[in-house]
């Protein structure tokens, strides 16, 4: 932004596991920053920090120049930003909105529209990294939407992570973030299952983790799930919930473009059968759960949780 740090005003809606640790961030780099969250205790940490409460999401753009969002759902997205008191209800004319949930490539195109009939900037901008990455400000973010824009409000994204990347047009972020989804998803099923062979074969699997997880078959979920797989801890980084809903975001996207993508669907309906097990609310590492019990391997006794 043009405007001093001290001058330059936040808005933040959205504090779950990503969202607060973000949002974090930007006061402690000095922007004043207004909140809104569905539980306000939620944002009670925050407000101890020098954030301001704000009683809905048009309240929040009403007072800020830039707004960011990161929920749930895209209901939850179409309400934060188009409802009757949504963030564009409230923002003012030259001020921006950015959704960083991981949200439908379309209902992005539909919040830039409304926002331009408005003189709005608006960005789509879902990223990735975890609650790790969130916590220590090294996200991955894919932006969608105008160029200018993206380089406006540049600085608030370097704040927040390592890796910002404009990927086109608005929209364009939510399909990056759709490609990430895609390659995570089929990714998880093979972790979870080398460990399983791991452990069926009778090997120390903290010593097979140290040889293959250096070499050619590495990988950001081998190294940071793994841990907490054989730990016992599923607790979320990235609920399986919402990766439900990420992988069915990116199957009717491939639909629409009659593409393909039968890894995808595969992990989608173990991730559904890890859901209706009951560990939805848990992290996306408790896959190795469900596929555990397909093969009678009582996982948690096997990892010593």
């Amino acid at each position: 932004m043009t405007q001093p740090t001290s001058q330059t005003r936040i808005g933040w809606v959205g504090l779950g596991v990503m969202g607060s640790s973000m949002c974090g961030h930007l006061i402690d780099a000095g922007y004043p920053v207004t909140v809104y969250t569905r539980t306000r205790a939620s944002a009670d940490s925050l407000i101890s920090r020098g954030a301001v409460w704000a009683d809905t999401p048009a309240d929040v753009a009403r007072a800020s120049d830039v707004t960011f969002a990161i929920v749930g759902f895209p209901a939850d997205v179409r309400e934060v930003f188009l409802g009757s008191n949504g963030a564009l209800a409230g923002a003012t004319s030259g001020s921006v909105v950015v959704d960083m949930t991981t949200s439908e490539p379309q209902l992005a195109a539909e919040i830039a529209k409304a926002a331009a009939e408005q003189g709005v900037g608006a960005l789509d901008a879902p990223v990735s990294g975890g609650d790790a990455g969130a916590r220590n400000a090294t996200l991955s973010i894919m932006v969608g939407g105008d160029g200018e824009t993206v380089e406006r409000i540049r600085p608030l994204f370097d704040v927040l992570g390592k890796t910002i990347v404009h990927q086109g047009s608005a929209g364009a972020g939510q399909h990056a973030k759709m490609v990430n989804q895609i390659l995570i998803a089929s990714t998880m099923v093979g972790v979870c299952e080398a460990l399983l062979y791991a452990y069926r074969a009778g090997l120390d699997l903290h010593t097979v983790l140290e040889s293959v997880a250096s070499g050619a078959a590495g990988s950001w979920s081998l190294s940071n799930y793994s841990p907490r797989m054989l730990a016992g801890d599923f607790e979320p980084g990235f609920a399986v919930d919402h990766f439900i809903k990420d992988m069915g975001i990116a199957l009717s996207e491939a639909r629409r473009m009659r593409l393909s993508v039968p890894g995808l669907a595969l992990a989608e309906q173990l991730y559904v059968a890890l859901s209706a097990q009951g560990y939805g609310r848990k992290g996306t590492q408790a896959l190795v759960l469900a596929l555990a019990r397909m093969s009678d391997i009582d996982w948690k006794t096997t990892s010593g949780a």
